[in-house]
């Protein structure tokens, strides 16, 4: 009778009754808030989105690389998770494992398929299935400092990673820097990265039939390498307490002439708004051994996909095609190069920096993958200590890491 009377009265009264409201889906999303693609960009990507799609609104979370992994695992008991998680490519084998991510494999389209370069599949695929859509295709650069090099009489940045530790001497003897080098070895997995690198560069393996073969041949000599570094005094000694971002701060104060790092430090290094070395960068792939390799690359990679905890898979997915579009990738490459083949022939996206795209070209073909095991979490702690471990002295290389490889994790 309530609602009869209060249509009566409407009617009396000349007044139309409210329409009703459609129903806003809303999606939570989980970033990471360091290195690629900056937060202004990701909400600038966003916006496009639900500008586009008015009936749903993304709510955008950012955390240190460092929390990205738990942050996911732990939501998933909450009840109240996110829908779209950024996820690493060492994570795909452990949240398949335990049912963290939807397979999305009959959601790849054709011209998906066809248009993302092979080597980005590799980020979101495990046991035969994908679960999401690469997002970020990076690997680690060696940069230089062009005019300290020249400083020094140096024609041409390293090409062996001994030739790199003879160049930063010769420019620690000219007085040029104290220490030219600098790495991101904190306790972290930006210090595996970088022994990643190394070891691709070395030749050697972390899993051999399932059990750890990092504690010999390349993988000793890779932490062999980054003890000697260290020790000679080449090596910036606060690099064991370093991550990404402590080293483009350095490299871009103009304090080192060599820097490992991601694909984004190009740009911002050269921007002469918060950079000193702006107009002097130079990147090329990181450098091989001699006899074993020309090149070395780290494959770090990262994909949007959807939590099994999702209430709104469709909706979620469309917002991760939105993200991983070639449109959007392509107005946003300054940070991180497109997934996509074709972008690479876009002058949009080479304009400006056609040194970067040509160390691309020799870096991403050479991209090296950490473990696919669910055990990587565990792994990595161990090799993180084990470096540490080196470094501070407190045990050789090859003690550390037989210690690592005894931890456990597999």
């Amino acid at each position: 009778m309530k609602s009869k009377r209060i249509l009566i009265a409407s009617l009396l009264t000349g007044t139309a009754l409210a329409q009703p409201v459609l129903a806003e889906t809303t999606l939570n999303a989980l970033f990471m808030a360091q290195a690629a693609y900056s937060e202004a960009d990701v909400r600038a990507m966003t916006d496009a989105f639900t500008a586009a799609n008015p009936d749903i609104k993304v709510n955008l979370e950012f955390v240190p690389y460092e929390g990205l992994h738990d942050k996911t695992v732990l939501s998933q008991g909450s009840g109240s998770g996110y829908d779209v998680v950024l996820f690493d490519v060492i994570w795909p084998a452990e949240y398949a494992e335990n049912n963290v991510l939807v397979d999305v494999t009959d959601r790849i389209t054709p011209e998906m398929q066809s248009g993302v370069l092979p080597g980005a599949w590799t980020t979101v695929e495990y046991g035969g299935k994908r679960y999401g859509m690469p997002w970020i295709l990076d690997t680690k650069y060696l940069f230089y400092n062009k005019d300290i090099l020249a400083q020094a009489g140096i024609a041409e940045p390293p090409k062996t990673w001994a030739e790199l530790t003879e160049q930063a001497k010769a420019i620690k003897d000219k007085g040029l820097l104290e220490h030219p080098i600098v790495w991101s070895w904190a306790q972290a997995e930006a210090a595996i990265c970088d022994y990643t690198t190394l070891v691709s560069a070395y030749g050697g393996s972390f899993l051999v039939d399932g059990k750890p073969a990092f504690q010999a041949d390349g993988g000793l000599s890779a932490l062999e390498y980054m003890v000697e570094s260290y020790n000679s005094g080449v090596t910036n000694p606060n690099s064991k307490e370093y991550l990404e971002e402590d080293v483009r701060r350095v490299f871009q104060n103009g304090e080192a002439a060599f820097a490992l790092n991601w694909t984004y430090m190009y740009n911002l290094a050269n921007n002469p708004a918060e950079s000193k070395v702006a107009g002097k960068v130079g990147v090329v792939a990181a450098p091989g051994v001699d006899g074993v390799s020309t090149v070395s690359a780290v494959n770090g990679s990262m994909g949007l996909g959807i939590t099994t905890t999702s209430q709104h898979p469709d909706e979620a997915w469309s917002y991760i095609v939105h993200m991983t579009s070639q449109p959007t990738q392509n107005a946003y490459a300054k940070l991180s190069l497109p997934i996509w083949a074709s972008s690479y022939e876009d002058p949009a996206v080479t304009a400006g920096q056609e040194e970067l795209i040509a160390a691309a070209k020799v870096g991403l073909a050479a991209m090296y993958p950490r473990p696919t095991t669910p055990g990587y979490q565990e792994m990595s702690a161990g090799l993180q200590q084990a470096i540490q471990t080196a470094l501070l002295g407190q045990a050789t290389p090859a003690e550390a890491l037989a210690t690592a490889a005894e931890g456990g994790g597999l």
